[in-house]
């Protein structure tokens, strides 16, 4: 059997096959290989018809026999046991130098553990993000590949070639790092959608709820702002989404839609993450909570019947109110993206990456769901400031939020005012407001801590990292709990 393929991909559901359609539209020979083997034939005699250079495969041994050296496999099979369970598979039919891709959501952990078992065989392994939905893995996804050092070379022709491109002809996709760095990055990338999207459906419950503004005028409200500053795919889609009525009834589909969202799992580890670390992503958590809570559609029905809110009306110019929601979601959008990007500085740190956010940024600025022409500017600020300890300090960000503070805040207020939940809006104002503040009331919780566990306290008079212990009440004798930090 000649070996003439580049490339073999495990995992024929769509996300595969438009991936295997991709590589093969940009000169590369593609091995297919499912588990069900049916798959490979009616990919072969659908898809992929007439295409003699993407190769099927009935086992993993011919698969194998299918592929240049040194072989190149790509997993795009479900997260978890699948992966760990197909890698197992392969091994016997693999020699060192070879390479195992994993393009799932993975787990970080489990890529960091994967990558060094592989290495410890003479093998390569890379865990890379792919973002874009079936349109970005068909046409061109955002990729985020980390892992193995030595394999990017083998792949990154191929992925440079596949991938979304910036209008700059930038290719979005870049080595991210060793081990776990690509899917710890595609997991951040994750979990700043979920801030997005949440900071989105808010500003509709605003509209919606507060001003009484139908769908087809919050049509013309997204059309508008997807032509400036919050130029970006979720307000893009959000616009043909409030825009689309059923070709056969006529009614706007989004009313017919149940309140109740799902998740799959990386916001959630993004969230968990970021406690881990000890970095406060706190509007990505409030958009996990909101699922949560949304999910609790029964509950909240039954709720609804005995818990009162307040009686309100909208009075005022709804127009202005309009524009002060948009500045509000801009400035919120920045609190989502700083957390994140922090977030991705304490892991470069905590697991020795050598993360570059400038090209992260310019990764994520097409191809995947959160592209938006506002993530060039954050390219643009680290490569100003590659030290950069926080977005909102660079000079365009700030300026931005000084801009959009008095409307983020009268935003905040009239919500609250009208008993209309804005989570995500809240928490990056409290953020801001927190992040700015030389003095928090941390002082009066260190002396708690110390009054009822004796955990000590530093002191604003004495050097940083000295800690001392007060008898409140006179009956607590001076022997302090050891100190620590979260």
């Amino acid at each position: 059997m000649e070996q003439t393929a580049d490339i073999a991909l495990i995992g024929l559901a769509v996300m595969g096959q438009n991936l295997i359609m991709n590589m093969n539209d940009h000169g590369y020979t593609v091995v297919a290989y499912n588990r069900t083997t049916a798959k490979v034939d009616e990919f072969l005699n659908d898809a992929a018809k007439g295409r003699t250079t993407i190769l099927g495969a009935h086992s993993i041994e011919e698969m194998v026999k299918l592929l240049k050296r040194p072989r190149k496999i790509m997993l795009m099979v479900k997260a978890g046991k699948p992966v760990d369970q197909f890698i197992e598979t392969l091994l016997p039919y693999l020699e060192p130098g070879d390479l195992i891709i994993d393009g799932g959501n993975s787990h970080f952990p489990d890529t960091i553990r994967r990558t060094h078992y592989l290495e410890s065989k003479g093998l390569m392994f890379i865990g890379t993000g792919v973002s874009g939905g079936e349109e970005g893995a068909r046409f061109g996804p955002s990729m985020m590949p980390g892992g193995s050092v030595a394999a990017w070379p083998l792949v990154k022709d191929i992925f440079q070639a596949i991938c979304a491109k910036t209008p700059e002809g930038e290719a979005c996709a870049e080595w991210v790092g060793s081990d776990g760095a690509g899917h710890f990055v595609k997991m951040t990338h994750n979990g700043i959608e979920y801030g997005d999207m949440q900071l989105i459906c808010e500003a509709y419950q605003l509209m919606k709820e507060g001003l009484g503004l139908s769908n087809e005028e919050m049509h013309d409200v997204f059309t508008e702002w997807n032509k400036g500053e919050l130029d970006s795919y979720l307000i893009e889609i959000t616009r043909d989404i409030l825009g689309y009525k059923d070709p056969e009834t006529g009614e706007q589909v989004v009313d017919k839609i149940l309140d109740t969202a799902g998740q799959k799992g990386t916001g959630k580890w993004t969230s968990q993450s970021s406690l881990d670390l000890g970095i406060p992503v706190t509007l990505i958590g409030e958009a996990v909570y909101a699922r949560c809570l949304s999910a609790m559609k029964e509950e909240r029905v039954a709720a609804s019947k005995i818990l009162s809110g307040p009686t309100f009306k909208f009075t005022g110019d709804k127009k202005a109110f309009v524009e002060d929601i948009r500045q509000a979601l801009l400035a919120s959008k920045i609190v989502s993206y700083a957390q994140g990007f922090m977030m991705l500085r304490e892991a470069a740190k905590e697991y020795k990456w050598d993360l570059h956010y400038g090209e992260i940024a310019m990764m994520w600025r097409e191809g995947c769901i959160i592209r938006s022409a506002f993530l060039g500017k954050i390219k643009a600020a680290f490569a100003n400031q590659p030290e950069l300890s926080n977005l909102l300090l660079d000079g365009y960000f700030t300026d931005v939020i000084e801009r959009c503070q008095p409307a983020w805040r009268r935003v905040v207020a009239k919500a609250v005012e009208a008993g209309v939940p804005v989570p995500a809006f809240m928490t990056a104002l409290a953020f801001f407001d927190g992040y700015r503040s030389a003095r928090l009331p941390a002082n009066l919780l260190q002396a708690q801590r110390d009054y009822f566990g004796a955990h000590t306290y530093e002191r604003v008079d004495q050097p940083r990292g000295k800690f001392f212990h007060t008898n409140w009440t006179g009956k607590g004798g001076n022997v302090s709990a050891g100190t620590y930090t979260v």
